[in-house]
């Protein structure tokens, strides 16, 4: 299964190690807590991006990194929609931080598959850096320059 993930820099696209998220935390995760944000498609991983960037502030190129995970599917676990925390697509909603936080702590699954709060029709894969054999597991199978096309940010 291919998943892709955006960054600002070819050296944290290289960077599947979960810190950036364990740093300053996420949607699905606290500060402390070692997690991988990814998309089912690039073009998700891209709007999941151009969100937070402001139009005097965008980076003129981007690195699009996709990710091979072994396909296994009893190594992710799909978040049930009656599952989600009310309120979820919020940003800061602490319900989603602390079930993210519980389910990379138990080191069950690879990864978690949930709805993007962008687009709930589509999926993210957040994945767990501490999974036992993660990095035989989780492969780098691209990482490519994408230039900001700023019309998409006005």
């Amino acid at each position: 299964m291919l998943v892709y993930r955006i960054a600002k820099s070819e050296k944290r696209a290289r960077d599947i190690s979960g810190m950036g998220a364990f740093k300053e935390g996420g949607r699905w995760n606290n500060p402390g807590t070692y997690m991988l944000y990814t998309s089912e498609n690039s073009s998700l991983a891209y709007l999941e991006n151009l969100v937070y960037f402001e139009a005097g502030n965008i980076p003129p190129d981007l690195y699009l990194t996709g990710l091979h995970i072994r396909e296994d599917s009893s190594l992710i676990y799909t978040l049930p929609d009656k599952d989600y925390p009310k309120h979820w697509q919020e940003i800061g909603n602490l319900e989603n931080k602390s079930l993210g936080d519980s389910l990379m702590e138990k080191q069950q699954f690879i990864a978690i598959k949930v709805r993007s709060a962008v687009n709930k029709f589509e999926y993210n894969y957040l994945l767990n850096p501490l999974f036992p054999g993660y990095h035989h597991l989780v492969k780098i199978e691209s990482v490519e320059k994408l230039a900001v096309d700023a019309r998409l940010v006005k």
